[in-house]
């Protein structure tokens, strides 16, 4: 019996012993077998619950992925947090390349990069998302008490019945529950049934103008990379942009965020291959140079829509709950959407543990704890669209991130906003919004009439952030 499973034998549970294994009698039913709802059958799995995890797509394990869906994702201390507690952390990091920084390409000018921390050790990783959803899917299967069933697809709830009804190749099942959790994304079934069944129910989806479009740049000769390798790279051009993360096997996945319509470049101006190779050639010939089919696979990819989402509360009295983008679903420009939903289920998991999984008391202390912090990291993900589109390019701001990076160097207990959110898995995003902000407008106030960082004087800059105060 793991050590895991032993911390959380004690609690106030019904148990039943088959074959010398304690199990819950109590099986909790997930929908969505995506990133969060293969980590959360794990943990509900090491507690000896029987879980049920339903799935729309058939298993990816068997089928190839659909192509132009983030293939890839930026892993940081709070995701990392959550495979460390199921023993996936250093295999998963293994997978991983490291990202020290971002790569600016600014046109006509030498491309530059700035260091995401200060402090040695601090940076993130591109990862694979299949990758990581199979090495969850199958730590997961490995608990005989966890059933994953494909292709059923959540067609509705009941929540007053408390049933749900799925769609499959061989027709409609209604399924009973006793807890059912929902990790099912941004279209989520079950928050729909929230609408219906919760009087108090509030819902809210933002979408911006910008949609995205995924290509690819391949290997270079001998699987070598054609950009440089560790770094995030970003083509920010006003009001659209381009970025690269690196793969394992020595390409890129290249995303371009553009307006959908109404404006001189945006994807419904683009409509055949003379203009996607006009265009590309105006504003990014790094990438088109790299890319030989780029016409192909731009009409190959859909373009994604980039949508914000906001509810409460997250769960109804002890028998549901919504987690990851079915509650959130943020934009990617934090690279936070994989995190914080990761770090959903560990605070569900540290709950489990704090009230003896008195579920009632669970969820409702969940959504109190979850819900100002996950609203907070969704503004933030769409205040970083913004800059990552316009300010890196901003020599104001470029020195901002420079006076940022010597405070980290040379104080250990100085954080930017960035590093806040991303490498202080202990700080709530809302304490890291609140004091980050502050911050940002007076560092970008002190870098507006200097050509530095060298002209300040850095102590007493330190002292002037540290007035702004803030309590984690």
């Amino acid at each position: 019996m793991s050590e895991n499973y032993q911390r959380k034998e004690s609690a106030k549970a019904l148990f039943l012993l088959v074959n010398d294994e304690l199990y819950h009698m109590q099986k909790i039913t997930i929908i969505g077998a995506g990133l969060s709802g293969s980590l959360l059958a794990i943990l509900l799995a090491e507690r000896g619950f029987s879980v049920d995890l339903y799935e729309r797509r058939p298993d990816m394990r068997k089928e190839k992925m659909v192509a132009g869906r983030s293939i890839n994702l930026a892993l940081s201390n709070r995701g990392i947090n959550a495979l460390r507690l199921i023993g996936l952390e250093k295999e998963m990091l293994q997978l991983a390349i490291p990202m020290f920084g971002r790569m600016i390409h600014v046109v006509d000018q030498p491309s530059t990069s700035a260091a995401y921390s200060g402090r040695k050790g601090e940076y993130i990783n591109s990862i694979s998302r299949g990758e990581l959803n199979m090495a969850l899917l199958n730590k997961a299967e490995s608990f005989d008490r966890v059933t994953i069933f494909f292709n059923h697809q959540c067609i509705g709830v009941d929540m007053a019945e408390k049933n749900a009804s799925f769609a499959t190749a061989s027709g409609d099942i209604i399924v009973a529950y006793e807890k059912l959790i929902g990790t099912d994304g941004a279209g989520s079934a079950l928050r729909d049934a929230f609408v219906k069944y919760v009087p108090e129910f509030s819902f809210t989806q933002h979408f911006l103008e910008h949609g995205y479009k995924e290509l690819n740049i391949p290997p270079g000769p001998n699987g070598t990379f054609l950009l440089e390798k560790n770094y995030l790279h970003i083509w920010p051009r006003g009001t659209f942009m381009c970025i690269a993360l690196p793969n394992p096997t020595a390409d890129f996945t290249v995303t371009l965020f553009l307006s959908k319509t109404g404006q001189e470049n945006s994807f419904d101006q683009l409509n055949d291959e003379t203009a996607v190779t006009a265009f590309f050639n105006r504003y990014f010939p790094e990438i088109a140079s790299r890319i030989p089919d780029l016409a192909e696979q731009f009409f190959a990819n859909p373009v994604g829509n980039l949508g914000t989402v906001k509810c409460a509360p997250y769960h109804f009295n002890d028998s549901c709950i919504l987690l990851g983008d079915a509650a959130h679903a943020v934009v990617p420009f934090y690279g936070q959407g994989m995190n914080c939903s990761f770090e959903d289920v560990v605070e569900l998991d540290h709950l489990l543990d704090q009230f003896k999984e008195d579920w009632e008391t669970v969820f409702a202390s969940y959504t109190q704890q979850r819900k100002p912090n996950c609203d907070a990291i969704a503004d933030l993900a769409v205040d970083n669209f913004y800059e990552m589109r316009d300010a890196t390019a901003n020599a104001v701001f470029q020195r901002k991130r420079q006076l940022e990076t010597k405070l980290e160097q040379t104080y250990p207990d100085y954080f930017s906003k960035y590093s806040m959110v991303t490498f202080r898995e202990d700080l709530p995003y809302s304490f890291a919004m609140e004091q980050g902000r502050k911050q940002d407008a007076l560092l970008m106030q002190l870098c507006e009439n200097i050509s530095g960082v060298e002209e300040l004087d850095l102590d007493w800059v330190f002292r002037e952030v540290k007035k702004l105060g803030g309590k984690e």
